[in-house]
Protein backbone atom coordinates (compact mmCIF):
# COMPACT_ATOMS: atom_id res chain seq x y z
CA UNK A 1 0.00 0.00 0.00
CA UNK A 2 1.48 3.61 -0.96
CA UNK A 3 0.11 5.77 1.42
CA UNK A 4 2.67 8.70 0.58
CA UNK A 5 0.29 10.76 -2.10
CA UNK A 6 -2.72 10.08 0.30
CA UNK A 7 -3.07 11.25 3.50
CA UNK A 8 -6.57 10.06 4.55
CA UNK A 9 -4.89 6.20 3.89
CA UNK A 10 -2.71 7.68 6.26
CA UNK A 11 -4.71 8.39 8.80
CA UNK A 12 -6.55 5.57 8.67
CA UNK A 13 -3.73 3.03 9.21
CA UNK A 14 -2.83 2.02 12.84
CA UNK A 15 0.03 2.44 14.75
CA UNK A 16 1.52 -0.79 13.76
CA UNK A 17 0.80 -0.59 10.12
CA UNK A 18 2.27 3.04 10.02
CA UNK A 19 5.68 1.38 11.89
CA UNK A 20 5.62 -1.10 9.09
CA UNK A 21 5.22 1.21 6.36
CA UNK A 22 7.80 3.56 7.02
CA UNK A 23 10.38 0.29 8.13
CA UNK A 24 10.06 -0.59 4.38
CA UNK A 25 10.21 3.15 3.33
CA UNK A 26 13.58 3.28 5.48
CA UNK A 27 14.84 -0.04 3.98
CA UNK A 28 14.59 1.22 0.80
CA UNK A 29 16.19 4.35 1.27
CA UNK A 30 19.42 2.19 2.68
CA UNK A 31 18.97 0.20 -0.61
CA UNK A 32 19.05 2.91 -2.70
CA UNK A 33 21.92 4.60 -1.01
CA UNK A 34 24.04 1.36 -1.46
CA UNK A 35 22.49 1.17 -4.89
CA UNK A 36 24.17 4.68 -5.98
CA UNK A 37 27.20 4.42 -3.80
CA UNK A 38 26.70 6.60 -1.13
CA UNK A 39 27.36 3.78 1.65
CA UNK A 40 29.41 1.06 1.83
CA UNK A 41 27.86 -2.36 1.76
CA UNK A 42 28.98 -2.72 5.72
CA UNK A 43 26.91 0.54 6.50
CA UNK A 44 24.49 -0.57 4.61
CA UNK A 45 24.06 -4.03 6.71
CA UNK A 46 25.01 -2.57 10.10
CA UNK A 47 22.00 -0.17 8.99
CA UNK A 48 19.39 -2.43 8.39
CA UNK A 49 20.47 -4.77 11.26
CA UNK A 50 20.01 -1.25 13.61
CA UNK A 51 17.12 -1.03 11.91
CA UNK A 52 15.54 -4.40 12.11
CA UNK A 53 16.71 -4.12 15.94
CA UNK A 54 15.20 -0.98 16.61
CA UNK A 55 11.93 -1.80 14.85
CA UNK A 56 10.85 -5.57 16.20
CA UNK A 57 11.35 -6.68 12.80
CA UNK A 58 13.58 -9.71 10.89
CA UNK A 59 14.18 -11.20 7.74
Amino acid sequence: MDVSSNNSAWENLTYAEKNKQLYFKQKQLLETFLVHGAISKAQHDKSLHDLQEKMGYTE
